[in-house]
C-alpha cells in the first residue's frame, strides 16, 4: 500500500496546494483568509494526530472511514497545506511584468496563470515539491497507526511471528532508502531537463 498511498495522496495534494496558492495569489479576501486558516491548522498540528482524529475521532460523530481512504484524505490535506506555501512562494517570484503583459494582449487571469505564470512557478517549486514527495514516502509509515497495511505494518506482523525485530526493521529501513534514492535520482534528471529547457529559452 505504500506506493499507491503515496501516489494518490501526493496527486490530490498538488491539486489542493495549487488551488490554495492561487486563492492567496489572487488576493480574494475571504477565500484568502480561509486558505490561511487551513494552512495554519494543518501546519501547526502533527500528521499523526490528524490521522488519529480522522480515523478514531470522527466515528464519534457518526463518520466512519476505512483505513486506506482515511490515510489518503489526511496525507492529501496535510501535504496540500505545505505544497500551497511552496507554490505560493514560487508564484510570487514571477515578475509582475509578465502578468501585466498578459493583460495587455487580452488574456484573462486564468489564461495568464495557466499559460505563463504556473509553468514557470512549477519549475521553480519543483525541487521543494520533490523533497516533499520523498518525505511523504517515509511518512506513509505513520499509516500503520490506523491499521493501513503498508510496509511498516506488514513488518510488524512478520516480527510478531518471527521475533526478529532488528533484522526486519533494518530491512524495511533499507526499502524506504531505496525508494527515496530512486526518487532523488529522478528528481535530479527532471531538474536537469527543466534547467536545459530554461537555458534554451
Amino acid at each position: 500500500m505504500t506506493i499507491p498511498l503515496t501516489i494518490i495522496s501526493f496527486s490530490i495534494a498538488m491539486v489542493i496546494g495549487t488551488i490554495t496558492a492561487l486563492v492567496q495569489f489572487a488576493d480574494v479576501k475571504i477565500l484568502k483568509q480561509i486558505a490561511r486558516f487551513y494552512i495554519w491548522i494543518i501546519r501547526g498540528t502533527p500528521l499523526l494526530v490528524q490521522l488519529l482524529v480522522v480515523f478514531f475521532g470522527l466515528p464519534n460523530l457518526g463518520v466512519v472511514i476505512d483505513p486506506f481512504p482515511a490515510a489518503i484524505i489526511v496525507f492529501s490535506i496535510n501535504e496540500g497545506a505545505y505544497s500551497a506555501e511552496t507554490i505560493r512562494g514560487a508564484l510570487e517570484s514571477i515578475p509582475k511584468g509578465q502578468m501585466e503583459a498578459g493583460y495587455c494582449v487580452g488574456m484573462n487571469f486564468m489564461q495568464i496563470m495557466t499559460r505563463i505564470v504556473l509553468p514557470q512557478a512549477f519549475r521553480t517549486a519543483f525541487p521543494s515539491l520533490s523533497n516533499s514527495l520523498i518525505s511523504m514516502v517515509k511518512d506513509t509509515s505513520l499509516a500503520a497507526n490506523i491499521t493501513v497495511s503498508e510496509m511498516l505494518m506488514v513488518t510488524q506482523r512478520i516480527i510478531a511471528r518471527t521475533y526478529q525485530p532488528l533484522i526486519l526493521y533494518i530491512e524495511v529501513g533499507l526499502i524506504y532508502l531505496i525508494f527515496s534514492t530512486v526518487l532523488t535520482i529522478v528528481q535530479r534528471k527532471v531538474e536537469e531537463h527543466l534547467n536545459s529547457r530554461g537555458a534554451q529559452r
